[in-house]
């Protein structure tokens, strides 16, 4: 509900209800006398919820008895579009009976006016309900003040651990190749394609902070095996597979899912779907989502960035390659859901380009 209602209570949104056309003029003179600029009146009940909504009013003076629609029947209308807002409803009523006001409480009333009104009372009575509303927007609005700050505040703190994982995941890319924005790029590949194929935002934000330390591993890697110029012979090749347990043991006895997520990219991301992969083998879906996931987008960005041993590859040929390694290297079904955002991949490699590229 939007209130007009902010520091004078002489703004308040005032709704005056009654299919007497006399009580309506009556309560809107009484009202305008004492200085209320914001009145609305109807005689038609069916009116109200329409009006309500428009204005969102911060009191609204209730005939019981009226045609079409009663009173109680109005307040239920309304209160099934306010459910969380409070709802400032002042009863006009000639009935006095315990059941009439009893019945209106259970419906959301704030106070009751009993006709023929007094004109004080009238005035004193909203002037409560008034001060009451009042005191409830002000509550409101310090709420909304704190849930903004704390918004902004938890936003920053994503940030923040986003740029503490990509920079941890630049740490063992640094350490054998110049490509700082591969971990940015291979992320965000990784984001796009988990939701390509269906597994949802919260599971593609995830896939997102958690990947970009899936080589961090390699930190443990000795320098003569990581920065070797040539081949590695078999005995240096074994030694470097081992960045993958190296960077799950890192990343182990963390309880948050995010972090058990990383671990898990960072031990299967280079398992291949036809078992051939390392460091354990694993076959088909055996292999975690997220680690198919980040092997496709990993091997992708590597073949079509330049590093200093190797020139970059075409996007159409890696297309090719992951095309003809569906059902071997990597996930078929993933595989298909790459190759249809091809277009959105290649504006992502553009956007994170490396300087030198």
């Amino acid at each position: 509900m939007n209130s007009a209602l902010a520091n004078d209570p002489l703004d308040a949104a005032i709704l005056v209800v009654d299919d007497n056309p006399t009580n309506v003029a009556l309560l809107e003179m009484i009202l305008r006398q004492k200085g209320y600029r914001n009145i609305k009146c109807t005689t038609d009940p069916r009116q109200v919820k329409g009006l309500q909504d428009e204005t969102g009013f911060d009191l609204i003076l209730l005939d019981i008895r009226m045609p079409h629609l009663d009173g109680f029947q109005v307040m239920e209308l309304l209160s099934e579009g306010i459910k969380e807002d409070y709802l400032p409803v002042l009863i006009l009523t000639a009935q006095t009976d315990q059941e009439t006001r009893l019945k209106a409480l259970q419906l959301g009333a704030k106070d009751f006016v009993t006709k023929p009104f007094d004109q004080s009372e009238v005035l004193n009575r909203i002037a409560n309900m008034l001060e009451v509303r009042l005191l409830y927007n002000d509550r409101r609005r310090q709420n909304a003040i704190l849930e903004e700050k704390v918004r902004e505040r938890t936003q920053e703190l994503e940030e923040t651990r986003l740029e503490i994982i990509r920079r941890l995941g630049r740490a063992g890319e640094f350490r054998d190749n110049e490509t700082g924005m591969h971990v940015i790029r291979m992320s965000k590949f990784c984001q796009q394609l988990a939701m390509a194929a269906g597994y949802g935002e919260d599971f593609g934000r995830a896939v997102l902070i958690a990947s970009p330390m899936h080589d961090v591993g390699k930190i443990g890697i000795p320098d003569a095996i990581l920065l070797k110029p040539g081949k590695l012979d078999n005995d240096e090749w074994e030694i470097m597979k081992t960045h993958a347990t190296i960077g799950a043991e890192i990343l182990s006895d963390h309880p948050s899912e995010l972090m058990q997520m990383a671990q898990r990219i960072a031990l299967t991301h280079h398992e291949k779907w036809d078992g051939s992969g390392y460091p354990n083998g694993l076959k088909g879906e055996d292999i975690p989502v997220e680690g198919r996931i980040a092997a496709l987008a990993d091997v992708f960005d590597a073949l079509t960035s330049e590093r200093p041993y190797k020139k970059a590859w075409l996007v159409e040929d890696a297309v090719t390659l992951i095309s003809d390694q569906a059902g071997k290297h990597f996930d078929p079904a993933l595989s298909e859901a790459f190759l249809r955002i091809i277009p959105e991949i290649v504006e992502i490699k553009e956007a994170y380009a490396d300087e030198e590229e």
